[in-house]
């Protein structure tokens, strides 16, 4: 478990990679952006509740990639999609807004995914000891399921699959990397992240 210097090391690490990286994402999350408003006919900009340290609920930031309202079954969200919005899915780049996530506090570069309420925020016990870390961009739960989507779409029963095999799978890799956690195995986990 991270120690309090842990913490803010991690944080002042934040910040600086986010600074270093926003002269090179703000324009291209503009042009992102305008090219989503028009595959989408929406605003680009797609804000949704997620959960965060200790449990509690922030507002994460993404391009919208779905026609109409987002949801959440992956097969009406496949349906949804659009094509330029499978381009940024596929690439992660739809996921490029959080770096003010992790500016604002929110979030770190690495860490567990932050889940939609109902998921982490109803963990019990020791399993609850992902929450004490901040959510991040990427992780290693991130990089096993970074075809996630495409393995949920080959199941007869996608949500059922996704609350018995995945998302178990994944609480035990957080708490793993909570438990053993490293600015060394965050920057792998970040040079993979890039390169993968």
């Amino acid at each position: 478990m991270l120690q309090p210097q842990q913490h803010i090391g991690k944080r002042i690490f934040d910040l600086m990679f986010s600074l270093v990286l926003l002269p090179i994402v703000l324009p291209l999350l503009l042009i992102i952006w305008l090219l989503a408003c028009f595959s989408t006919r929406n605003n680009g900009w797609f804000v949704q509740t997620r959960i965060g340290l200790e449990g509690k609920p922030f507002k994460l930031f993404k391009i919208r990639t779905l026609k109409g309202q987002n949801h959440q079954d992956v097969l009406e969200m496949k349906a949804m999609e659009t094509d330029f919005g499978r381009w940024l899915r596929k690439t992660k780049l739809d996921e490029l807004p959080q770096v003010f996530n992790v500016l604002k506090g929110d979030m770190s570069w690495v860490g567990p995914r932050p889940d939609i309420p109902g998921y982490a925020d109803l963990l019990q016990g020791e399993d609850r000891l992902l929450l004490s870390v901040k959510p991040g961009i990427t992780g290693p739960a991130t990089l096993k399921y970074r075809n996630e989507e495409q393995l949920l779409l080959e199941q007869s029963n996608p949500k059922v699959y996704n609350d018995t095999i995945i998302w178990p799978d994944k609480v035990r890799i957080n708490n793993q990397y909570v438990k053993e956690w490293s600015f060394w195995k965050d920057l792998d986990y970040l040079w993979h992240s890039i390169f993968s």
